[in-house]
């Protein structure tokens, strides 16, 4: 349950911001989000992106905020902290933060990057686990979805259904590949009106939480933003929903049908 509450949370936002120029994101951008339980409203998220320095290094610095509300937040307490610095010529991460709390579970945790030291590999090093030698271009978990969107789905002039795109991650301190298997093309309503989408299918492991590999659903707008506009789980004891609310600083207009 804990990790699952922490994808749902780093799911919902995934942005980062530069100093250079980029394609579908930009310095500022910046997205909140609401998270419902069925009819109830569970919870908010936001997301931004700013301009940094790592150890006198220009990064982008990605923010994911989230946390429980209401109800929700009492019989639950959720506050999860997610941070990535990117180096904005490579879009690679070189330090990252986890810092969760759900219920009486707590979890800090940082990570170096080192993509430049080995030719053949990057090396990571964890507050918690020490030193790991992993695969080049290895994202974490914020990264990885900048880089679908600056980088893979700018090149897909046709998408294919069935298509799965995979990106190497680290997250909970272990390789976690991120699989995301594309559905179809549809519109979703949104408070701010109906976006045209496109829609992800990440393939999850099924057994305790999720009955199908295909019980979790996202939606990427689209136009040039590929932003992430819906997220749905659904798991054995119902569904949770995480919507768009607003946004700001957007590279693109996002195309926007009237409510």
């Amino acid at each position: 349950m804990k990790r699952f509450i922490s994808i749902t949370i780093f799911a919902t936002m995934t942005f980062c911001s530069g100093w250079c120029q980029t394609v579908s994101y930009m310095p500022g951008e910046s997205v909140n989000y609401s998270v419902h339980y069925g009819p109830i409203n569970a919870g908010i998220a936001s997301l931004e992106i700013k301009q940094a320095t790592y150890k006198g290094m220009q990064v982008w610095h990605t923010k994911l905020f989230g946390k429980t509300t209401g109800m929700a937040d009492a019989l639950f307490k959720v506050v999860d902290i997610y941070e990535s610095y990117i180096d904005p010529e490579t879009e690679l991460p070189v330090f990252t933060i986890r810092n969760i709390r759900e219920g009486r579970y707590r979890k800090y945790n940082e990570v170096i990057f080192d993509h430049k030291t080995r030719a053949d590999s990057a090396i990571l090093t964890s507050d918690l686990t020490g030193v790991h030698i992993v695969q080049k271009g290895m994202h974490d978990i914020l990264s990885c979805f900048y880089h679908f969107r600056d980088n893979i789905m700018p090149d897909k002039k046709e998408l294919i259904e069935g298509e799965i795109i995979t990106i190497n991650t680290w997250f909970t301190d272990e390789l976690y590949p991120v699989r995301l298997k594309y559905v179809k093309k549809e519109e979703v309503k949104t408070k701010l009106g109906k976006i045209m989408c496109y829609k992800f299918n990440p393939v999850t492991e099924t057994g305790r939480l999720f009955k199908t590999d295909e019980d979790v659903s996202f939606w990427f707008s689209a136009d040039k933003n590929y932003l992430p506009v819906k997220i749905r789980f659904d798991i054995f004891v119902g569904a949770f929903t995480v919507e768009m609310t607003n946004y700001e600083g957007l590279a693109y207009p996002v195309e926007i049908k009237n409510k």
